[in-house]
């Protein structure tokens, strides 16, 4: 696995500007207080004995409205529309969680949304953006139809495009996950996030990096849908081709505004096996009884696997136990969206 040293002081983190900025961050968090729950974070002795002692700190967006983090960022995309705006509506392609997110947000606010989704899309999650009011417009199954046939839908009703992670909205959103993480636990070491289109990475990324600079930034995606893994190993954005994961949160290539975020700011990315993230998911409804999807259990699942500590030694950590050696981590559980006629084992 790829590792990067990251050092906030070098003169490349003061010469590039990131797209996002933390005080963006903190406005998203302002304007969409009284709109998103103020998710719990769960801790659990086994697991932390599980991995030799490290103390974890999981941040449930499975609680979130919607069932993910992905309401924070469409909340304050909508938030962010003026009102001769949200008369017009809104649009968005996904197959996933911001789908059923972005009609949620759009049912609050009162403004209509339609919604593009692959013919593969989950049922679960196309029910979802129905439940909440939202249009949902069927096409084929592949990058290229989703974005054409937003653009279609845009052209035809005038609605607002909200991407579902490559925007600045999406991104400064997402971040105040970790945001509110790093205030419900003190003196964090390390934070995990998963990676797929990349707006809750990058977002974390400045949460976390730009408010305290010692914390480290890991990213976990499936081996089946590694483009930030390779994208690090060549130095530059890899979009994915043909993504093989039971992670369908994670089957997206990192966004364009997000890659240079977390080029900048994340240490390595680790990839887990579909094996390694059903047993992780499975661990994760045992030990909190939390609901979680295959998505969220990927960082869980990095967690586990042996080699994760070796390169990841406490005496490298800011604040890691100085008696104990170890680590505090935290962990965005990034939703609970699940099939439960289809389960994974």
């Amino acid at each position: 696995m790829p590792t990067r040293q990251i050092c906030p002081d070098t003169e490349q983190a003061d010469s590039e500007s990131d797209a996002v900025s933390l005080d963006d961050v903190r406005a998203a968090a302002t304007r969409i207080a009284r709109l998103i729950h103020r998710t719990p974070v769960v801790t659990s002795r086994r697991f932390n004995d599980s991995i030799g002692g490290h103390e974890v700190f999981f941040k449930c967006e499975s609680f979130q409205k919607a069932g993910s983090f992905k309401f924070r960022g469409a909340s304050n995309a909508i938030a962010s529309l003026s009102p001769e705006q949200l008369q017009r509506g809104v649009v968005t392609h996904s197959s996933g969680n911001h789908a059923g997110a972005l009609a949620c947000a759009a049912h609050v606010a009162g403004t209509p949304c339609w919604v593009v989704m692959p013919a593969g899309s989950s049922p679960v999650k196309r029910a979802a953006v129905l439940a909440y009011g939202g249009r949902v417009v069927t096409c084929e199954n592949n990058e290229r139809a989703r974005t054409a046939v937003a653009d279609e839908v845009q052209r035809d009703t005038g609605a607002n495009m909200v991407p579902p992670y490559d925007d600045t909205r999406i991104i400064a959103g997402q971040g105040t996950a970790a945001l509110e993480l790093i205030d419900q636990v003190p003196g964090l070491d390390m934070v995990l996030a998963p990676v797929g289109g990349g707006g809750l990475l990058a977002g974390t990324c400045i949460a976390a990096r730009k408010s305290q600079p010692h914390i480290r930034v890991i990213a976990a995606e499936p081996a089946g849908a590694d483009d930030a893994w390779q994208s690090f190993r060549a130095g530059h954005r890899i979009p994915l081709t043909h993504p093989d994961t039971i992670a369908d949160g994670l089957r997206t290539s990192v966004g364009h505004l997000n890659w240079p975020i977390i080029r900048r700011h994340v240490e390595r990315v680790v990839t887990v096996t579909d094996a390694e993230i059903v047993a992780a998911m499975r661990m994760f409804w045992m030990l909190t009884k939390c609901m979680i999807e295959p998505s969220s259990a990927v960082p869980v699942a990095a967690l586990l696997q042996k080699s994760f500590f070796a390169s990841a030694l406490p005496e490298r950590s800011a604040t890691a136990n100085p008696s104990t050696g170890k680590l505090r981590i935290g962990v965005i559980i990034s939703g609970g969206n699940v099939d439960l006629d289809n389960l994974p084992w």
